[in-house]
């Protein structure tokens, strides 16, 4: 699912560069620009929904994996 989503994020990135004219470079985390064509902004879209989900997500597992019933 986390692919899937992260999939139609670079999609969409990808269909908005090609249809919406005069956008502006995206720069991914204030930092690295990326280029104002389709594939900057599908690369934008995928990255920037993969960091935001995938921290997250990442944390959930490792606390998941720690965390056991303590014996009492």
């Amino acid at each position: 699912m986390y692919v899937v989503l992260v999939l139609v994020t670079a999609t969409a990135g990808f269909l908005i560069a090609t249809f919406v004219e005069g956008l502006r470079p995206p720069r991914f985390l204030f930092l690295v620009p990326f280029p104002a064509t389709p594939l900057g902004f599908a690369a934008y879209g995928g990255l920037t929904l993969a960091l935001i989900l995938g921290i997250p997500l990442a944390l959930v597992v490792l606390v998941s994996r720690r965390i056991d019933d303590e014996p009492a």
